[in-house]
C-alpha cells in the first residue's frame, strides 16, 4: 500500500502541473485578487476600447454629410439641415471623446491597483511560505534566489497586470468590433481586412512559445546572479582581506554575461515580431484601400461608408504590431508566476503538532533523547542510536571538537531539523507532537551568529517579547550586562544598529542577543557559542549574565570555551554524534581524558 505521504506528494505534484498549465489564473487565486475589481477592470478596458473606436465612425458620417448633405445618413434619421448635422456630430464627439477618457481613467486605476495588491499579497504568501519551511531547506535553497522570486519575479507579473492585460482585452475588443462594422458596411471588403488576422495570430502564439521558453533561462539565469551578489555583499570583508576583488568581480561578469546573453535570445526573436506583423497589416490596408475604392468609384460603396472602412483598417491591425511587446510581457510574467508556483508547491518539511506545550510542563520536565539517529544530506551519519536525558532545571554544557553534533542537537529542540530516527520527548508529548509556535515559544535561543535587525537597540532586545515596555526591556538590558554600554551611546537606547548590527563590536551584539533572551524569558535558553567571538573581558561579562539567567530554568550551553560551562551541573563531551564523556568540570579533570585534554590546551594547565 502507497504510504500516505508518497500521495499527498503526488497530489501535489499532479495539481502543480495544472496549476503550472494555467500559472496566470492560478498566480491570482493564490494572491487572492479580488474578483470583483477583475471583472470591473475588464469591463471599463473594453467600453474604452468600444468608445475609442467610435470617432472613425464619426469621420464617415462627417463625410457623408459633406458629400450627401440632404441625402445623408443623419437626414434620413430626420436631421435635415446639413449644418445642423454638424453641429450634432459635434455634440456626439464631445460626449465620446468625454465616455472614452472616463473609461481610461477607471481601467487605469483599476489594473494598477489590482497589480499592486496581486503584487503585495503574492510576496507576502511567498514569504510566509518561506518562513514555515525547515533550516535544512535553506541549506539547499540559495538565498539570492529565493530574493529573485520574491522581488523581480513578482515585479514581472505586477508589469503585465498594469500595462499588458489591458492591451490583450483592447486588441480582443477592436477585432471583434471592427470586424462587426466591417461585415455591416461590405462583406467582401472585410475578409480582405481580417484575412492578415489569422496568419498574424498563428504567428503570436508561435513566437510566444518559443519566447516562453527563452524568458525562463533569463529568469533562472537573474537567480543565479543574485544568489552570486547577495552572498558576495555578506563576504565583502573575506574578498576585500583576501584581495580576490578581480576574481569576485570575474565571476560576476561570467553570470551577468550569461544573463544579457539569455536576454539578447529573447530580444533577438521579439524585435523580429513587430516588423513581420508590419508586412501583414500592410497586405490587409492595402486590399481595403484599392477594393473599398474602386467600390467607392462604382458607386456600390457611398463614400462615407469608405471612408469608415479606410480608419477601420487602420484601428483593426495597426494595434495589432503591439502583440510583441504585450506578449513579451505576458511571457515574462508567465515564466515567472511559474517560478512562484515552483517556491509555492516546495512542500513544508515541518509539520505542525496539534498539542500545545504548557510553560509548566516546560518548566518542570526533563527533555529526553531516545535512540536518535542522524545524517545530513550526502554525508555521513552523525548521530546513531543517540540518547540523553536532560533534567528540568539543570545546566548542561555540550563541548566536542568541530563537527562532533554539537549545533545539530541544539537544532533538534527547535526542530530545526528532524531525526531520521529515534524520538525527542519534552514531557509526555514528543517534540514533533507540539505546535511549532508553542514549543519555540519555550526555548531562547542565543547563537554564535547573532542577527540584529536595522532598527534602534531598544527594539532589537523587544524583538524577545514584542509587547514588552520599555523598562522591561532596560531591565533586561541590564541583566545581560547590556545596560552601561548603551547609556554611553550618543543616542543610547535609540541608537541605530545597522544591517546585521554592523555598528557595534562583537561583545555588545552579544550582549544584545542575551538581552533579548532573558526578555524572552522561556523555560530552556540554549546558549550555542554565544562567547566564543569576544574578548576575556567581554566573556567574563557574558559568565555572569549566564549565571544570573540560567537560574530557575533549564539551560543547554555549547562552546569551544571550556571556561564557558565550567560551572555546568553536567558537561558532555561529543565526539562523532556519541558521548564519550559526561561528568561535571572536577570529575572530567580527573578522568584525565578528552575534557582534561582539552582544558590542558585552552589554559596551559598541565593535569596529573
Amino acid at each position: 500500500m502507497i504510504h500516505e505521504q508518497e500521495l499527498t506528494y503526488r497530489f501535489k505534484e499532479a495539481q502543480f502541473m495544472v496549476e503550472v498549465e494555467r500559472p496566470l489564473r492560478s498566480i491570482l487565486s493564490r494572491s487572492d485578487a479580488p474578483k470583483g475589481k477583475i471583472r470591473l477592470a475588464i469591463i471599463c478596458s473594453i467600453l474604452n476600447k468600444i468608445w475609442d473606436l467610435a470617432p472613425p465612425l464619426l469621420i464617415g458620417v462627417a463625410v457623408d454629410v459633406v458629400v450627401q448633405k440632404e441625402d445623408s445618413l443623419l437626414a434620413h434619421w430626420g436631421i435635415i439641415d446639413p449644418w445642423n448635422q454638424l453641429i450634432v456630430l459635434a455634440i456626439a464627439t464631445f460626449v465620446i471623446w468625454g465616455l472614452e477618457s472616463l473609461f481610461e481613467y477607471f481601467y487605469a486605476v483599476l489594473w494598477r491597483n489590482l497589480a499592486q495588491t496581486v503584487q503585495h499579497n503574492l510576496r507576502l504568501t511567498t514569504f510566509d511560505h518561506v518562513q514555515n519551511q525547515s533550516m535544512a531547506w535553506f541549506d539547499e535553497h540559495q538565498k539570492g534566489d529565493l530574493l529573485a522570486v520574491m522581488n523581480d519575479d513578482v515585479n514581472q507579473l505586477e508589469r503585465f497586470l498594469d500595462k499588458g492585460a489591458n492591451d490583450l482585452l483592447q486588441v480582443t475588443t477592436t477585432v471583434i468590433v471592427v470586424g462587426a462594422v466591417f461585415l455591416y458596411l461590405s462583406w467582401e471588403i472585410a475578409l480582405f481586412a481580417v484575412l492578415p488576422i489569422p496568419v498574424i495570430l498563428w504567428g503570436s502564439f508561435l513566437y510566444q512559445k518559443k519566447l516562453e521558453v527563452r524568458y525562463r533561462d533569463v529568469r533562472s539565469t537573474a537567480g543565479q546572479l543574485n544568489a552570486l551578489l547577495e552572498n558576495d555583499l555578506t563576504g565583502m570583508a573575506t574578498i576585500q582581506s583576501f584581495t580576490n576583488e578581480t576574481k569576485e568581480l570575474d565571476r560576476v561578469r561570467a553570470l551577468s554575461e550569461e544573463y544579457r546573453n539569455a536576454n539578447r535570445s529573447a530580444i533577438r526573436l521579439s524585435a523580429a515580431f513587430v516588423p513581420l506583423i508590419r508586412m501583414a497589416i500592410l497586405a490587409g490596408f492595402t486590399a481595403t484601400l484599392l477594393l473599398g475604392g474602386k467600390l467607392a468609384l462604382d458607386g456600390v460603396l457611398a463614400v462615407g461608408a469608405y471612408s469608415v472602412l479606410v480608419f477601420m483598417t487602420q484601428r483593426l491591425l495597426w494595434p495589432l504590431t503591439r502583440l510583441g511587446e504585450t506578449f513579451d510581457l505576458y511571457q515574462r510574467a508567465m515564466a515567472s508566476s511559474v517560478r512562484i508556483l515552483t517556491l509555492l508547491n516546495e512542500p513544508s518539511t515541518v509539520i505542525d503538532g496539534e498539542h500545545e506545550l504548557e510553560e509548566s510542563v516546560a518548566k518542570n520536565s526533563a527533555i529526553v533523547f531516545d535512540n536518535i539517529d542522524y545524517a545530513y544530506p550526502d554525508r555521513t551519519t552523525l548521530f546513531n542510536q543517540f540518547s540523553i536525558q536532560i533534567e528540568a532545571g539543570s545546566t548542561i554544557g555540550i563541548v566536542g571538537s568541530t563537527g562532533s553534533g554539537k549545533t545539530t542537537f541544539t537544532r533538534f529542540l527547535l526542530r530545526f531539523v528532524e531525526p531520521n530516527a529515534g524520538s525527542i520527548s519534552w514531557g509526555d508529548q514528543r517534540l514533533d507532537e507540539y505546535s511549532l509556535e508553542s514549543l519555540r515559544s519555550s526555548i531562547a535561543l542565543v547563537s554564535q551568529h547573532v542577527t540584529l535587525f536595522p532598527t534602534s537597540i531598544l527594539e532589537n532586545i523587544r524583538y524577545g517579547c514584542n509587547n514588552a515596555s520599555d523598562d522591561d526591556v532596560k531591565q533586561a538590558a541590564l541583566v545581560a550586562e547590556a545596560f552601561e554600554f548603551i547609556e554611553e551611546l550618543p543616542n543610547k537606547w535609540e541608537t541605530y544598529v545597522g544591517e546585521g548590527g554592523y555598528r557595534l563590536s562583537g561583545g555588545q551584539r552579544q550582549r544584545i542577543a542575551i538581552a533579548r533572551a532573558v526578555l524572552k524569558d522561556a523555560p530552556l535558553l540554549i546558549l550555542d557559542e554565544a562567547t566564543s567571538a569576544v574578548d576575556n573581558e567581554t566573556e567574563a561579562a557574558l559568565q555572569r549574565s549566564i549565571s544570573k539567567i540560567s537560574k530557575d530554568r533549564t539551560t543547554i550551553i555549547v562552546a569551544h570555551r571550556l571556561s564557558t560551562v565550567r560551572h555546568s551541573d553536567t558537561i558532555i563531551v561529543l565526539e562523532n554524534g556519541e558521548i564519550i564523556e559526561q561528568e561535571t568540570h572536577e570529575n572530567l579533570l580527573k578522568m584525565n581524558g578528552k575534557y582534561a585534554s582539552l582544558w590542558s590546551v585552552q589554559t596551559g594547565e598541565n593535569i596529573a
